[in-house]
């Protein structure tokens, strides 16, 4: 099966734990190194989601939209 270009699926197992082991090749295109700290998004409507973490403030922002704090005034 082909992809469009930089779309990708992969299967992973989950183990006893809970826990997932992310497929090389997606650590590679996403840069993941051991030690990374991840963040998991979950929707019971549209599932999980494991963004990349140079995406986060985009997401966040996407997310949260513009919040201001007491600080901002």
């Amino acid at each position: 099966m082909t992809y469009p270009k930089g779309k990708y699926a992969w299967t992973v197992k989950v183990g006893e734990k809970g826990q997932i082991v992310i497929p090389k090749e997606a650590r590679d295109i996403f840069g993941i190194k051991p030690g990374d700290t991840l963040i998991v998004l979950g929707d019971k409507k549209r599932g999980i989601a494991i963004p990349p973490k140079n995406a986060f403030s985009t997401l966040a922002a996407k997310l949260f939209g513009d919040v201001i704090t007491e600080e901002d005034n």
